[in-house]
């Protein structure tokens, strides 16, 4: 694009962009996601009891865990033991014959474990599937 100056002659416009403002913002953009994404992959952190028949499971559907505080969550987010069964059975509306996955700290008493199956035996859901760690079976010398 040209510019006729006031005595005639006729000049080109600056065609060179100033990039240090989005320099600035990229970097503020990049300082934001360096911070969050570790807050958003932590995940909820249970002990799991050891086992020696371990079933590798590459795709879980419906993942119920119970942490150590005796807190069930379904996914990530917290449930009421009431209302899990209504939950599970909604999220398995769209995964039909997909199994539920439980997955219990070791120090959670049976009795809660129990009262969690209750919950997804009367919301009739019949394939369930309790997570474990694999028992390490090299030895050091």
């Amino acid at each position: 694009m040209a510019f006729t100056s006031p005595k005639g002659t006729t000049q080109t416009s600056l065609s060179e962009i100033n990039v240090t403002p989005f320099v600035d913002v990229v970097l503020v953009l990049l300082v934001i996601f360096m911070l969050t994404a570790p807050i958003l992959q932590s995940g909820i952190e249970v002990k799991l009891p050891k086992t020696r028949t371990v079933k590798i499971v590459k795709n879980e559907r419906v993942v119920v865990t119970i942490d150590k505080a005796q807190t069930i969550y379904v996914g990530n987010a917290p449930v009421n033991i009431h209302a899990l069964g209504s939950i599970v059975h909604q999220k398995l509306a769209s995964l039909p014959g997909s199994p539920v996955f439980i997955r219990a700290d070791r120090a959670v008493p049976f009795g809660v474990f129990a009262a969690v199956m209750d919950a997804l035996k009367q919301a009739q859901v019949s394939n369930v599937s309790i997570v474990t760690q694999p028992i390490a079976t090299g030895r050091a010398r």
